[in-house]
C-alpha cells in the first residue's frame, strides 16, 4: 500500500487495493483510478458499445517520490516496464472514437507508445526504450496512425504477441497529448508528478478543479474519489 497511508497493510487491502481486471504481477502500486470500476460497470460499458482495451504497466516505487527539485528538470523519473498487444496498437491506429485512459499509468503507457512509434519511424533500433525527456525533443510531425503503423510493422516483422518496452516519460505542463482524449484519475497530493500530468491535461483549470474538490470535501489519494478530465486542446 502507499507509504502516505502511514499504516501496515491489512488483509482487506488484498481485495480493496486491487482492480477487478488485474492480470500480471509486478507493480508496487495499484492503478487506483481503476478501483472505481466493478465487473458490472465494465459489462455495462461493453454492452453499450464501448471498446475496452487492456495494457500493462508495472508501476515503480518512484511513483510515490515527491518532486523536491527547484526545477522539474532536476527530477529523475523512474523507469517502468510496459506490455501491450497487437490488438491495442491496431485499435489505436483506427481510433474510431475517443480514447479515454483509466489512470495515469495508462496515460503514460499510451502516450509513450506514440513516441516509440516515432522512434521506429526515425530508424531508432531501441525504439522500445523511451527516456524521460525524449517526448519533448523527437519530431512531432507524425500522425497517430503513422506512429501506430510503425509498431504494427514491428509486430508483422517479429510475429511477437506482445511488445515489451520501457518508459521513463514525464508529462508536465507544455506537453501536447498525442493519443488520449480524456482520463480518469484520482486527486493527487502536492509535489507529485501525477499532479503535473493533470496540469498538462487541463491547463490552469487544474487549480479550479482542485479548489472545488477541497471545498466539497472530496477524498484524495489512492482510496479517494476519481475524476473524468478531458484534455484541454486550447490551454
Amino acid at each position: 500500500i502507499p507509504p502516505y497511508l502511514n499504516r501496515d497493510a491489512e488483509d482487506s487491502d488484498k481485495i480493496r487495493y486491487q482492480t477487478v481486471y488485474s492480470r500480471e504481477e509486478g507493480s508496487v502500486a495499484a492503478p487506483t483510478a481503476g478501483l472505481h470500476f466493478t465487473k458490472e460497470i465494465l459489462e455495462t460499458l461493453a454492452s453499450r458499445g464501448v471498446r475496452i482495451d487492456e495494457l500493462t504497466l508495472h508501476v515503480g516505487a518512484g511513483t510515490f517520490r515527491p518532486v523536491k527539485a527547484e526545477k522539474i528538470g532536476g527530477h529523475d523519473m523512474h523507469t517502468e516496464h510496459v506490455m501491450v498487444s497487437r490488438q491495442l496498437i491496431e485499435d489505436l491506429a483506427k481510433k474510431a472514437g475517443e480514447v479515454i485512459a483509466v489512470g495515469t499509468t495508462s496515460v503514460r503507457t499510451l502516450e509513450s507508445l506514440y513516441w516509440m512509434g516515432v522512434k521506429k519511424l526515425e530508424g531508432d533500433p531501441c525504439f522500445y526504450d523511451l527516456s524521460q525527456w525524449e517526448a519533448y525533443t523527437l519530431p512531432s510531425c507524425y500522425s497517430l496512425q503513422q506512429a501506430m503503423g510503425a509498431l504494427q510493422e514491428w509486430f508483422d516483422e517479429t510475429q511477437e504477441e506482445l511488445l515489451k518496452a520501457r518508459t521513463t516519460i514525464i508529462i508536465v505542463p507544455g506537453y501536447s497529448y498525442r493519443v488520449i482524449d480524456a482520463l480518469f484519475t484520482n486527486f493527487h497530493q502536492p509535489q507529485s508528478t501525477l499532479l503535473l500530468l493533470v496540469a498538462a491535461a487541463v491547463g490552469e483549470d487544474w487549480k479550479r478543479i482542485y479548489a472545488y474538490a477541497l471545498r466539497e470535501n472530496f477524498r484524495f489519494l489512492s482510496y479517494g474519489d476519481t475524476s473524468l478530465l478531458w484534455i484541454n486542446k486550447h490551454k
